[in-house]
């Protein structure tokens, strides 16, 4: 059970996120320079900003550490999805690998 509610949350991790930096993208184009100075342009997105990093920095030294203590290497692939993506996609995706391996 907890299997399809991780694939359906990587699922909707990518897409909704990606929404929004795809309209972004289209409107100002396809350089990372503005988006990271969007990131900042306030107290609220700056906030949002660090907490999100922070996050994604905790998920990757866990999943390191993990990888190397359960030799799942497959995990790893939750780390380019973190920074890819976003940690909406990363964290299920490693939880849904990390369950897998479990079995």
């Amino acid at each position: 059970m907890m299997t399809f509610v991780y694939i359906a949350l990587v699922i909707l991790g990518t897409i909704l996120p990606w929404r929004h930096f795809y309209a972004w993208f289209q409107e100002h184009g396809w350089e990372l320079g503005p988006l990271i100075d969007a990131w900042y342009v306030n107290e609220s997105t700056t906030g949002l900003t660090w907490d999100l990093t922070i996050a994604a920095v905790t998920l990757t030294l866990w999943i390191l550490h993990e990888t190397i203590s359960r030799r799942n290497w497959l995990g790893l692939l939750a780390i380019p999805a973190t920074y890819g993506i976003g940690i909406s996609a990363g964290l299920p995706l490693y939880l849904l690998l990390r369950a897998r391996q479990s079995r």
